[in-house]
């Protein structure tokens, strides 16, 4: 029998990228579309500042790949 187990994790993350100064506007702060981290940036997890939240695990079907849910046995997430 194998059994997948799941953890909610939390972590502090830094996210960088390179940009040219054409594409943000130094004079007013303007980051334009890199305000938030989206698919471009290199995002690295900081060592040590993870934190288990929950831990879940339930019965795995190896042959056919599916998790069998009526054998879950976990608490909610929320």
């Amino acid at each position: 029998m194998k059994y997948k187990i799941t953890h909610l994790v939390t972590a502090d993350f830094v996210a960088e990228i390179i940009v040219d100064e054409s594409e943000i506007d130094i004079r007013t702060n303007d980051l334009k579309e890199f305000k938030k981290p989206n698919g471009k940036f290199e995002i690295t997890m900081i060592k040590g500042t993870e934190q288990l939240v929950r831990t879940t695990y339930e019965k795995h079907n190896d042959k056919e790949f599916n998790i069998i849910n009526q054998d879950s046995i976990s608490d909610e997430w929320y």
